[in-house]
């Protein structure tokens, strides 16, 4: 098809069909730019409680970046990709100190702040800013390859090269953010992954995918690494109803959240080795379905690895192994109000409901 011919009949099939999103309501940068963050790597549907959530708790960006960053991943909390969170909150920083509360309109200093890439550079820059210049996410990808028969590998240098300067060939000079927002929007609704409405598709005549019935072989993406696997055994240590926790620190997983004292194995290991870990007058209790000591193995999925945690019940003082020591450095009790209000990750949450504490 014509790339003239494009951007038109996909504005007017989204003028049509478009959700009634809060942020497609406003042309205010902080707005669109919390959406496009909290949106990175979640559903629509999952993301709008958390987005109307923050914009009631932070109504702009000068009040997000006068928060606290425990506060801020607490709200986050079951978004998962927390980097996502602390990002946001160093971004909101540098708006407010840098750029007197302001978000720069151009999209070069746009993706000079923490979080933003080329992908939510491009997302403010043409919504709020009017700046001729095409986003493209897994959506737009699609729908590119899908009609125009795109066959270059997506995560591919060559792929990212030919997919960004179709799309900036397509988007408009009037009406760049509308033209942005229709494109996503059809390869959200219309032409999805595994069912896509061909047969009701303003593009049926055009699109080369549907002529040569490829649809479901585009785009092109090579396989993902298998995850792999973690092996966590948690210690839960209660001293006058209190909860011993820790926050996480370094490069790894959930780094700014709290969850309990952690040995990691690099292999599962066997109800035997783990009864070491309770006390002595409680090591005859060996299945946990009678005792609970020890609890059945809870499996959590995250993009790269897959985690198997366990979670050893122990009594205040029982700290006897050196293993069990070094285990529990640097962690702090923490009433069940303070547990509460603590940034945790979803595991640990699921684990702590599981067993009535919240």
């Amino acid at each position: 098809m014509k790339f003239r011919d494009f951007s038109p009949k996909v504005v007017e099939w989204y003028l049509e069909h478009h959700r009634n999103l809060p942020w497609r309501k406003t042309r205010d940068p902080y707005r669109i730019w919390l959406s496009e963050i909290i949106l990175q790597q979640t559903r629509v549907l999952q993301g709008l409680p958390y987005f109307e959530e923050f914009v009631r708790r932070y109504p702009s960006v000068q009040s997000l970046a006068a928060a606290k960053e425990r506060d801020v991943l607490r709200l986050w909390q079951g978004l998962g990709y927390y980097s996502r969170a602390r990002n946001l909150h160093k971004c909101a920083k540098v708006v407010t100190q840098v750029f007197q509360g302001r978000f720069p309109a151009d999209v070069d200093s746009l993706r000079e702040l923490p979080g933003i890439g080329d992908y939510t550079a491009a997302a403010i820059a043409s919504m709020a800013f009017d700046v001729p210049v095409a986003v493209v996410d897994g959506n737009v990808y699609r729908v590119l390859s899908r009609i125009f028969g795109i066959r270059n590998d997506i995560l591919s240098t060559r792929g990212k090269r030919t997919f960004a300067e179709l799309a900036n060939q397509l988007v408009p000079n009037v009406g760049p953010g509308l033209h942005n927002q229709a494109i996503m929007e059809f390869g959200a609704l219309f032409c999805t992954p595994r069912n896509p409405r061909c047969t009701e598709c303003p593009f049926q005549r055009t699109c080369i995918a549907l002529k040569d019935s490829s649809q479901h072989t585009l785009p092109v993406k090579r396989k993902k690494k298998k995850p792999s696997s973690r092996y966590f055994y948690y210690f839960v240590v209660e001293e006058a109803s209190k909860l011993r926790m820790k926050e996480r620190r370094g490069r790894d997983i959930w780094t700014g959240l709290f969850d309990f004292p952690l040995y990691e194995s690099s292999k599962p290991l066997k109800e035997k080795e783990l009864i070491k870990y309770l006390p002595a007058s409680r090591k005859r209790n060996t299945n946990p379905s009678e005792g609970h000591f020890i609890s059945s193995t809870y499996r959590h999925v995250l993009t790269h690895q897959i985690i198997h945690a366990r979670f050893i019940q122990l009594p205040g003082g029982s700290t006897k192994s050196v293993l069990l020591r070094s285990t529990l450095k640097d962690s702090s009790m923490f009433t069940k109000k303070e547990v509460m209000s603590l940034p945790k990750p979803v595991l640990i949450g699921k684990y702590l409901h599981d067993i009535g504490y919240q």
